[in-house]
């Protein structure tokens, strides 16, 4: 019977599987290390990898030089962690939301309160109380709104300026670029080689404070890692690709 399927398990059974080892905390933008898959807060684990180079939890060396080469964010793990703890990316929402307000930046699309929004439209849906040709309206308008806006509405963008540090490459015609935050450092390759007519991007390095970056990071991670405490937009040199002996 159904009821012999379902079985309730209290969070409490489960909070060690979803709680940050640093910080004893519910897990907010969940980041793996690659190398032995335990999961923290991303703001918590890079601010420890900046003194350290082992996991928190097993000790293993991640990198002997940079670690932060070597997680990456965990999806599926954080949209786990939402489903299963009732408000917690609402709460985490409004705190970041406030904290944008209170440096007098602007607050990204993602994070603006969409969540509310389609739950308002959801309640009035309920019980009948919208018409059809309403929300047909409704819907019309909305669209036509968006179409108005930026493609990347509901992104977090970052502000990239691409400058060329060789003299076997030329510079870019339009060096500003604008892009989600999600982007990575491979579709910046990608998006140079094509500029520049090179056969492959992988002819490229892309560096950030004369660091080259790997391939898989997101320039979300690249600016909380490099660029933080400074001024947009974000700095990055190309040149061609340094092979090591």
């Amino acid at each position: 019977t159904p009821k012999m399927l379902t079985r309730k398990i209290k969070l409490w059974d489960i909070n060690a599987h979803i709680t940050c080892r640093l910080c004893n905390g519910y897990l907010i933008d969940a980041t793996t290390v690659t190398e032995c898959l335990h999961t923290f807060c991303r703001s918590c684990l890079v601010k420890y990898l900046e003194e350290n180079n082992t996991c928190p939890t097993c000790r293993i060396v991640i990198h002997q030089s940079h670690p932060l080469q070597y997680i990456g964010h965990d999806r599926t793990m954080q949209d786990i962690v939402y489903k299963l703890v009732p408000g917690l990316q609402e709460a985490e929402m409004k705190k970041q939301r406030e904290f944008y307000h209170k440096l007098g930046m602007e607050v990204p699309g993602d994070i603006k309160g969409e969540t509310c929004s389609t739950k308002q439209h959801l309640d009035s849906h309920r019980n009948g109380e919208t018409k059809p040709d309403e929300s047909s309206n409704k819907e019309t308008s909305e669209e036509k709104q968006e179409e108005d806006n930026d493609y990347h509405r509901s992104d977090e963008q970052v502000s990239i300026c691409l400058e060329c540090n060789s003299s076997k490459l030329r510079g870019l015609k339009r060096k500003w670029i604008r892009c989600s935050a999600q982007a990575t450092v491979l579709h910046l390759k990608k998006f140079i080689a094509k500029k520049l007519n090179l056969s492959s991007f992988n002819e490229l390095d892309i560096l950030c404070n004369e660091e080259i970056l790997g391939k898989d990071h997101t320039l979300k991670f690249v600016v909380v890692t490099r660029w933080r405490f400074k001024k947009a937009p974000l700095l990055l040199h190309y040149r061609p690709k340094m092979d090591l002996l």
